[in-house]
């Protein structure tokens, strides 16, 4: 026999993973209760309707994705510190890296989505061009390269998304950022 309810935090961490695997297409809640062994009328206990719920989830995504990986990066005491941190927090082995992919194609539907993601754009691409001129780059510098740091993020997500990562990932991704970016 089911569980009555599950956590709120059960239902984002699931919602999260069947957005960053299907879409909003992955967003069933029939089919997520049946994964957490619950009924349906949990979902309705902690969400008033499926946009609430893909709003809590989106939530999730800026606290996890944007705002831990600040406050970690901040942790380190020098701008090159914080840049090798950075590094190793963003280019990371993840399970979810279609969540990106498949946000942007739900926000053509929907601006206020959009604006989320262009301000969580424009967000990291600032905190990254902080670094760098805590660095030493003067902030044309810094702007220029941390738009290519961002970039480069994107593309190297899209070239690794359905690949097994090498052991030695992250050296390899150190060594071509460094190509542009090189520590003064």
């Amino acid at each position: 026999m089911p569980k009555i309810i599950a956590k709120k935090t059960d239902w984002i961490q699931l919602g999260y993973l069947q957005f960053a695997k299907q879409g909003i297409s992955g967003i069933v809640v029939e089919k997520m209760a049946k994964k957490l062994n619950v009924n349906k009328s949990s979902f309705y206990w902690h969400f008033k309707t499926k946009i609430d719920f893909v709003n809590e989830i989106i939530s999730y995504w800026v606290i996890t994705n944007t705002n831990q990986i600040i406050a970690l990066t901040d942790h380190e005491k020098s701008g090159k510190e914080k840049f090798e941190k950075l590094i190793e927090l963003s280019f990371k082995k993840e399970p979810y890296l279609d969540f990106i992919f498949f946000l942007k194609r739900y926000a053509l539907k929907n601006k206020k989505i959009q604006s989320t993601i262009d301000e969580i754009d424009n967000q990291r691409i600032e905190y990254t061009k902080n670094i760098l001129i805590e660095m030493g780059f003067s902030s044309s510098e810094a702007t220029i390269k941390s738009i290519l740091f961002y970039k480069y993020l994107i593309g190297y997500h899209e070239m690794i998304r359905y690949k097994k990562q090498a052991k030695n990932y992250l050296l390899e991704v150190k060594k071509e950022l460094h190509q542009f970016i090189k520590p003064l």
